[in-house]
């Protein structure tokens, strides 16, 4: 997938962030063909969205702004990974609202496996950002 075709997927399936969280688009990080990285932020969070092509890694991160700065990545409280938070939504949401989630994305079409995770990716945060206060407390 292409850098421009990335930032298009990437601001279609995850179009919730603006909608429904308030967030904005605060940046957009291309290098090359290697690294794709879209950047959500709300004042008090940043969402990072971003795909190593190299080696197909993609990876869905939330940094809890501290005065308004990015936290440092090694700081796990204020650097949180979408696959962490997704373990422990499971133990906080019924399967009805898992269901209900899922409708909100019923209208994409994934095209290939990148477009797959970038859905699956854009389910899971949602979930998330819906409990997140509650998420927060237990970490």
């Amino acid at each position: 997938m292409k850098a421009n075709q990335y930032i298009k997927t990437v601001e279609a399936y995850y179009i919730f962030l603006v909608t429904e969280f308030g967030f904005d688009v605060s940046g957009e990080k291309i290098r090359g063909n290697a690294f794709y990285d879209v950047q959500y932020k709300d004042g008090k969070r940043i969402v990072s969205i971003s795909y190593e092509n190299i080696e197909d890694y993609f990876l869905i991160t939330i940094f809890l702004l501290q005065n308004g700065e990015m936290p440092d990545y090694d700081d796990k409280t204020k650097t949180l990974h979408l696959n962490k938070l997704n373990a422990q939504i499971l133990s906080v949401v019924d399967k009805s609202e898992i269901s209900l989630n899922n409708e909100c994305f019923f209208n994409f079409s994934p095209q290939d496996m990148l477009e797959k995770k970038l859905l699956k990716g854009a389910r899971e945060l949602r979930l998330c950002l819906r409990h997140f206060e509650k998420l927060q407390m237990s970490l």
